[in-house]
């Protein structure tokens, strides 16, 4: 009997290992654009408990620029080395968490300047992001114990979170250079998420806007201001087993239109994105997680981007 409760609780234990590195494989790799589809982001998890996970990510970019910059068929080449910690605790008798994203990205730029071949490089930290979540409905704050028992009896659940995410400016950036890993300024994202469990399938919403500061830094000298950035994205998910599962995610932004000392810059911003991960469990404290996640632009101006990324994840 004592044998049987020890892996009914190692299986609830992988259970929540592998719902949280769903979600920070993926924002491991919004350190470099916004729109990343996120699956399972808001699952249930025990109280007390620490998460902690490393992830590569490979990106390749085509870039649409202005046409006054002069600069045609560019592309982008990323690597992305990342790792995010998360805490989960109770907040007024609610469950909540904290997680902290940052990575190391080495990035390769290559395209026409002025109709001559020209290329540049860029290594160094990303930006830091800071995120702050609690649920508002369902999922109760549990003791590892009372989350086993709870998880064993609970066939159909629904979700709803409230998050903030903030975007710092502790990347690697020049202002003599157009082309940067960090943004040299804060973005606040308030979040608002919703997901509903009913035997081995999981359907999940997000919807979110991003708030930019100014970068009174911008290249040349210059002060950038954006227009907030609406997205939304959302994700089917089918249990194999426990730690064991499939996910399709699709999202949409839109917004972010920017001013450079005033004047307003014809960049809108519209994008669509969607992503496939599987999730494979190695032990009750471990697991890995591999994505493909492709995003392409609906304008003239913005990005079409392929990725390839895989995580490992450990609890405790």
């Amino acid at each position: 009997m004592l044998l049987a409760c020890l892996k009914l609780i190692d299986r609830f234990r992988l259970y929540a290992l592998l719902l949280v590195l769903a979600a920070w494989l993926h924002s491991s790799v919004s350190t470099a654009f916004a729109l990343e589809p996120v699956p399972r982001q808001w699952n249930h998890l025990p109280q007390d408990v620490n998460f902690l996970g490393v992830a590569y990510a490979y990106t390749e970019a085509d870039i649409g620029f202005d046409p006054v910059l002069r600069i045609e068929d560019a592309e982008m080449e990323k690597d992305t080395w990342a790792f995010k910690y998360i805490r989960t605790f109770d907040v007024f008798e609610k469950s909540a968490r904290v997680d902290i994203t940052q990575a190391y990205q080495e990035a390769r730029w290559e395209g026409l300047l002025n109709g001559a071949s020209a290329s540049t490089s860029r290594h160094g930290p990303s930006d830091t992001f800071v995120r702050f979540a609690v649920n508002i409905y369902g999922a109760p704050p549990l003791s590892e114990k009372e989350y086993k028992a709870y998880r064993n009896n609970t066939d159909t659940e629904t979700i709803i979170v409230a998050g903030l995410a903030i975007r710092l400016p502790t990347g690697d950036y020049h202002e003599d250079k157009l082309l940067n890993l960090g943004q040299n300024r804060f973005a606040f994202m308030p979040q608002l998420g919703f997901m509903h469990t009913r035997g081995n399938w999981t359907v999940d919403l997000t919807s979110e806007v991003a708030f930019y500061a100014e970068n009174d830094e911008f290249f040349g000298g210059n002060k950038l201001e954006q227009d907030p950035l609406f997205i939304i994205y959302g994700s089917l998910t089918y249990t194999l087993s426990p730690g064991h599962w499939l996910a399709a995610s699709v999202g949409y932004d839109s917004g972010g239109k920017s001013t450079i000392n005033g004047v307003d810059s014809d960049d809108h911003r519209e994008d669509t994105g969607w992503a496939l991960t599987y999730a494979y469990p190695l032990s009750r404290s471990s697991g890995l997680q591999f994505s493909y996640i492709h995003t392409q632009t609906l304008e003239s101006l913005g990005n079409n981007t392929d990725t390839l990324a895989a995580g490992l994840a450990i609890s405790w």
